[in-house]
């Protein structure tokens, strides 16, 4: 079962139908919306500020967000994925938007709607990605504008395929060796 755990008085809030694997650490100010899931080592760390995810939103194996004291909080949109191994620490990501595996997103940074942060990418503070940009690089830098439709329609069927990956784990069982 996932550590859930509150701090300085601060009790996370999850939305119905969410899964959160075993070993998924949510703690303190954490509000995550319907339909999303928290996979494997994933950390949500609300212990100095808050965290905010949307609905129908994956992040994936070893994330972890977090914030800065009295400084910072994460926003998070709808339908957005957070690829494996990032790492968000207090930027608003919009609806739609897509984190790469291994991306950095920092303090003040914003994603666009439909916008996607390229793998490995290290988004500096107080960046503004637009709506339907693609940004790649370390630092991040604008590459080229991506199709509105197809941004949604690809991110969508992410953040969908991750909320049907989750229903398998709904019977699993673990196994003793």
């Amino acid at each position: 079962m996932a550590l859930v755990k509150t701090c300085r008085g601060f009790v996370p809030k999850i939305g119905t139908n969410c899964y959160l694997a075993d070993n998924a650490t949510i703690i303190g100010d954490v509000t995550i919306g319907d339909d999303c899931s928290i996979w494997f080592n994933t950390v949500l760390r609300g212990d100095v500020n808050t965290i905010t995810v949307g609905n129908c939103v994956n992040i994936q194996d070893g994330s972890v967000l977090h914030t800065l004291y009295q400084k910072s909080t994460i926003e998070i949109g709808d339908h957005v994925s957070i690829g494996h191994n990032v790492t968000i620490h207090g930027a608003k990501i919009h609806d739609y938007a897509l984190i790469g595996m291994g991306a950095v997103v920092m303090d003040d940074a914003e994603v666009g709607e439909g916008a996607i942060v390229a793998a490995g990418s290290v988004v500096l503070s107080r960046t503004k990605i637009g709506p339907n940009e693609l940004w790649g690089g370390a630092p991040a830098k604008f590459i080229k504008p991506v199709d509105p439709a197809q941004a949604k329609e690809m991110n969508q069927k992410i953040a969908h395929n991750y909320l049907m990956y989750s229903k398998w784990y709904d019977n699993s069982e673990e196994i003793k060796l």
